[in-house]
């Protein structure tokens, strides 16, 4: 149980680090932009906010903290096309970000998805932390629409845009990893030594069969197998640089963890 509060210290602390701070400057050449801030996790994603008017404002770019330089208290974010509210019938605006447009960061921090490997864990953690979680009945819901019996980092996307969710915890290995769902970098690893007795896959979902597209053999289309080293081998692929990821799957490699 310990273990399980330390995890919920975590996710207080993230649902409590939402930022709204005005762009420092701008590199158009990189496509990033800097804000001050004494402190910030990199991973963590958002947007940037144009206010017409106090009551009007629109988004222009979605970004991510790509550094942090705890010295200068300064954090480099790095900005990408926004889409999620595109629409034929409604004319796109082209103001580009400048220097005073608002940056809103942990935008959907107070919702979030599970995957877990079995409906005993997926209970233990949902009912002791206090958050707004997002069945993943609806996550098999939206990789049947997809094709996608092995979930990608494209379907965590269309999950996020669908349901404005903002972090995805996924129980691996004794540990729960948290991660900002639009970027899947990981912002923080705690230890939840729960008994794993059963596996469900591709997770814990009441939905029976997730078919794969038939016009489709791509990415995504095979089923999951194994559920530990295939949420291994997609969070290294996000997070080639976190060293505890690194060293955990390398300990499951070797036999060294169940």
């Amino acid at each position: 149980m310990k273990y399980i509060i330390l995890f919920i210290l975590v996710l207080f602390k993230l649902q409590a680090a939402v930022v709204q701070l005005p762009i420092s400057s701008i590199d158009e050449k990189t496509k990033t932009l800097t804000i001050k801030i004494d402190r910030i996790d990199v991973g963590m994603s958002g947007f940037v906010v144009h206010h017409i008017t106090p009551q009007h404002s629109y988004v222009v770019n979605n970004v991510v903290v790509e550094s942090f330089d705890a010295n200068k208290s300064k954090a480099t974010l790095k900005m990408t096309p926004f889409h999620m509210l595109d629409n034929d019938s409604v004319p796109s605006a082209t103001y580009k970000a400048q220097v005073g447009d608002t940056v809103e960061l942990a935008f959907g921090y107070n919702r979030a998805l599970l995957i877990a490997p079995s409906e005993m864990i997926y209970h233990r953690i949902t009912k002791s932390v206090q958050t707004q979680w997002i069945h993943p009945d609806l996550f098999a819901t939206i990789l049947s629409y997809t094709g996608h019996p092995s979930p990608l980092k494209s379907d965590f996307d269309k999950m996020s845009d669908a349901t404005s969710t903002g972090l995805l915890f996924i129980y691996l290995d004794k540990k729960i990893y948290t991660i900002d769902m639009k970027s899947f970098k990981i912002l923080s690893i705690s230890k939840a030594p729960l008994e794993q007795k059963s596996v469900k896959l591709p997770f814990y979902t009441r939905v029976q069969k997730i078919e794969s597209s038939w016009w489709d053999w791509g990415a995504g289309t095979e089923d999951v197998k194994h559920y530990t080293p295939y949420y291994y081998k997609l969070l290294m692929k996000y997070n080639k640089e976190n060293k505890e990821l690194l060293a955990a799957y390398k300990q499951f490699e070797n036999g060294e963890t169940k």
